[in-house]
């Protein structure tokens, strides 16, 4: 029974993920307008009716401007976390999430939605109380990891096993710190422990999970201004070949965009 994946968005100016088990097909977060989720998810042959569900990882506008007109319009549970829930309150379109649709989970305790299990883990990020998803279906794991400063020990713990994970791959210090248009406060808020994950950050994390069996990741959340896809990429895979690990052959590296919509996978 495979478990497929889309990242329809995933960058800092908004992100939605497409999760899919044998019946049972989730969004993990909805960062864009309603419309251009389903725009996205009709690239891929999908209808919002056939949605099950919404996952929240935290309240920042780039993982929830859609969840509550897609709620409304196709009658959608919305899981978040308790503090998550109250941070969202009052922003553009949560207040028309039903009572109804209103679902709690937490961290660290697994869940089902139907045929997928879910396993939220807390992460280290400058929201309520943030979380990355594991999401198990027929034996295989798919993890999401982005809005980290760094890779916690239990993140990594998390990670382990994953035949997919997304990881963040958000920006290069260098490009950050010389930003002509970011305050400094904005600058410090990024490179903090609390923060975004650098590309030398990812590569650094993705070595200890290659040797932990990981072989293939998908780099995301990046951002439009201080990176570059091929910045990313040439990043992680120099600190991978430090390590004497081999792009391509020890561990395959995909890429997700914030303005187009990424391939499907298929994790058999």
């Amino acid at each position: 029974m495979p478990l497929y994946f889309c990242p329809l968005r995933s960058g800092s100016s908004g992100n939605a993920l497409l999760v899919q088990g044998e019946d049972t097909r989730i969004l993990l977060d909805a960062g864009v307008s309603g419309r251009e989720v389903e725009r996205s998810l009709a690239e891929r042959g999908v209808t919002p009716d056939t949605l099950r569900a919404i996952l929240i990882s935290h309240e920042h506008s780039d993982h929830i401007k859609g969840a509550g007109i897609l709620s409304k319009r196709w009658n959608l549970p919305v899981y978040a976390t308790e503090a998550t829930w109250f941070a969202m309150e009052g922003k553009p379109g949560i207040n028309s999430i039903t009572l109804k649709n209103r679902r709690v989970f937490v961290p660290g305790e697994t869940f089902y939605i139907r045929d997928l299990a879910i396993s939220p883990f807390s992460i280290p990020h400058d929201a309520a109380d943030p979380v990355g998803f594991s999401v198990l279906h027929g034996g295989r794991k798919l993890c999401v990891a982005t809005d980290l400063g760094h890779v916690s020990p239990n993140c990594l713990r998390a990670l382990e096993g994953a035949n997919l994970v997304l990881l963040e791959s958000n920006h290069d210090p260098a490009l950050l710190r010389d930003h002509p248009r970011y305050p400094s406060y904005l600058k410090s808020r990024i490179l903090g422990r609390r923060g975004h994950l650098s590309n030398e950050a990812c590569g650094s994390a993705l070595t200890q999970l290659v040797q932990r069996g990981l072989a293939h990741v998908i780099l995301g959340h990046l951002s439009g201004e201080t990176n570059t896809p091929t910045l990313a990429y040439e990043t992680v895979v120099h600190a991978l070949a430090d390590a004497g690990i081999r792009a391509g052959y020890d561990i395959q590296i995909d890429l997700a965009y914030r303005d187009q919509t990424g391939g499907l996978y298929t994790i058999d």
